[in-house]
């Protein structure tokens, strides 16, 4: 009950603001018409208990699948299957990103169908996924974050010298929609739940770390679809 009681206050000090905010202007400058105004009250209601029933389902379900998804994986001592189970998760819990598919929707609007939905969806997915999987071999083989972050966005300027212009903001606005809230807590539970394990640590930097190397396969994705597509 008590996790219930802090996850409406999460929301209400979430959305609040931006209700006020709108509030001031519709009575100081803006003068909506008020069906207009009715609607976005509508959809504030809606948006709140939305959230509310997402982050619930993100404390009682996400987050512990996902670690203990990660804390089991490395008890198998399979490399293979760390890596692919790994790949998969990122791959499948990008697919299920609204953020991800709002993106992608615009895109195909804007580009009048050339870049469909589903084309962009998977490319990013897989982008996630292949990251996800090199943040599972940095945790096992304590490499340092540091060479995988340079050697990451050093691939990212080369691709973007051969990619059409258009490509590069899409590319990482594609990065940013992978933060999202389907995608990290899933995936900073499943990196907690491998460094448990890995090293004997419970609380660690290993853990961390993973968002960011996965907010960079799909940058390098959709510039790769530049340069098709180019």
């Amino acid at each position: 009950m008590q996790e219930i009681r802090d996850t409406v206050k999460e929301v209400v000090y979430a959305v609040m603001p931006i209700t006020a905010v709108v509030f001031i202007l519709q009575f100081s400058i803006l003068w909506l018409p008020m069906d207009v105004f009715l609607q976005f009250l509508i959809g504030v209601a809606f948006v709140s208990i939305g959230l509310i029933l997402f982050l619930l389902g993100v404390h009682i379900g996400l987050l512990p699948v996902g670690e203990m998804i990660g804390s089991t994986l490395p008890k198998t001592q399979k490399l293979g299957l760390i890596l692919f189970f790994g790949f998969l998760l990122g791959f499948v819990v990008t697919v299920a990103e609204p953020d991800v598919r709002v993106l992608a929707l615009q895109v195909d609007q804007v580009s009048g169908g050339e870049i469909s939905r589903n084309i962009l969806v998977y490319s990013v997915a897989l982008g996630v996924g292949i990251f996800v999987l090199l943040a599972m071999l940095r945790i096992i083989f304590n490499i340092n974050i540091t060479y995988l972050l340079m050697g990451g966005y050093g691939v990212v300027f080369l691709l973007a010298s051969f990619t059409p212009a258009s490509f590069i903001p899409i590319s990482f606005d594609a990065g940013g929609v992978t933060t999202g809230p389907m995608t990290v807590p899933f995936i900073l539970a499943l990196g907690v739940g491998v460094a448990s394990v890995i090293r004997g640590k419970t609380s660690s930097s290993d853990s961390f770390g993973l968002v960011a190397l996965a907010s960079i396969g799909p940058i390098i994705a959709v510039l790769i679809l530049g340069v098709i597509y180019g």
